[in-house]
């Protein structure tokens, strides 16, 4: 268990009053990123049928929580790790053209989490989607996705601020550093001192090109080889000044195409997921350029809210002894003992 206590920290919100902010900063935000990247609402699933591809990997060691269901007799189900693929299969499937696509409430469960601060067994975001042309698989074109997300979290940000009084915390833009760069600027420091550097620096940063080995041999953080195209992804990074440390607020990037998926998979040894559902799909050109990612709706509303533990935006199970500690520090979840 790892958890820290921000000295002096106090809420500025009881419990009753955070419930009612955090619905108002789902609503603004969802209302702000639908308008600026063009997105409507979609329905998402909570689970898929294992082994057809569609279900994402993460880091590729993460356990997923399944189930055999009466009626659907042989099938092994799993809850959802996150929908990428799944979210460009319906782009493909509704139809949907250049410039146009969706935002989904995204549920999951991460049984291998470590739990701290920022950490939960429980996941929520903020899935999108948005079908893209071939001459936009480009970094300038992802930068400017990027500053239009990181314009409605401002946007969102300022009306919490105006309608509860809470000083807000995120800088007037947002900047990109590549992995490499990162690392040639702090080659001495761990991964994460080097987040916690750049976001202290910059406030908010697009840390960008996560996948491939840096000059050390290994990648900056874990990314599956056949969602985000390594060369064309990335994380939101910013300083979060209740913990002292960054917050990585979302995960995104242009979609892997033929070349690029092929590519990965060879880097990882996984050429033999080519005759899943969705790799078949998207290698015999059945599913459209995408961009997409997901934004982390309790961490976000954590930021906003300025809470030092994400159990007070969020319900979930926690360690006891970490509840015992929230507690003698006057910090309370919103789960029931």
């Amino acid at each position: 268990m790892k958890l820290h206590i921000p000295q002096g920290y106090k809420t500025q919100l009881n419990p009753r009053d955070t419930q009612i902010c955090i619905q108002d900063v789902k609503n603004d935000f969802q209302k702000f990123f639908a308008l600026n990247l063009n997105l409507q609402r979609a329905s998402a699933p909570l689970f898929v049928v294992m082994g057809t591809g569609i279900n994402d990997d993460l880091n590729g060691v993460e356990s997923k929580v399944s189930f055999r269901a009466k009626d659907i007799r042989g099938k092994t189900i799993e809850i959802v790790n996150s929908l990428a693929k799944w979210k460009r299969m319906l782009l493909a499937k509704e139809g949907f053209g250049s410039g146009a696509g969706i935002w989904t409430d995204m549920n999951a469960i991460r049984p291998d989490e470590r739990l701290d601060n920022t950490h939960s067994l429980y996941v929520d975001q903020w899935d999108w989607e948005r079908v893209i042309t071939r001459g936009e698989r480009n970094t300038d074109f992802l930068m400017a996705v990027v500053t239009k997300i990181f314009r409605a979290m401002k946007m969102a940000e300022r009306e919490i601020s105006d309608k509860y009084s809470i000083v807000p915390v995120l800088p007037d833009s947002i900047i990109s550093v590549s992995t490499k760069e990162l690392e040639r600027l702090y080659p001495k420091n761990t991964r994460k001192e080097r987040e916690d550097l750049i976001a202290k620096d910059k406030g908010a940063v697009f840390l960008q090109g996560i996948g491939w080995d840096l000059e050390d041999g290994k990648p900056h953080d874990g990314r599956a080889p056949d969602y985000d195209d390594w060369n064309l992804n990335g994380d939101i990074f910013v300083w979060n000044p209740i913990l002292q440390s960054s917050l990585e607020l979302s995960s995104m990037g242009i979609r892997v195409d033929q070349e690029s998926l092929i590519r990965q998979l060879e880097k990882r040894d996984a050429l033999d997921r080519k005759g899943l559902k969705f790799h078949k799909a998207l290698l015999n050109g059945k599913l459209p350029l995408s961009i997409g990612g997901g934004i982390g709706q309790s961490r976000f509303c954590m930021l906003l809210l300025q809470k030092a533990h994400i159990g007070e935006v969020q319900a979930s199970e926690w360690p006891r002894r970490m509840v015992a500690e929230l507690k003698k520090h006057g910090i309370e979840l919103l789960s029931i003992d």
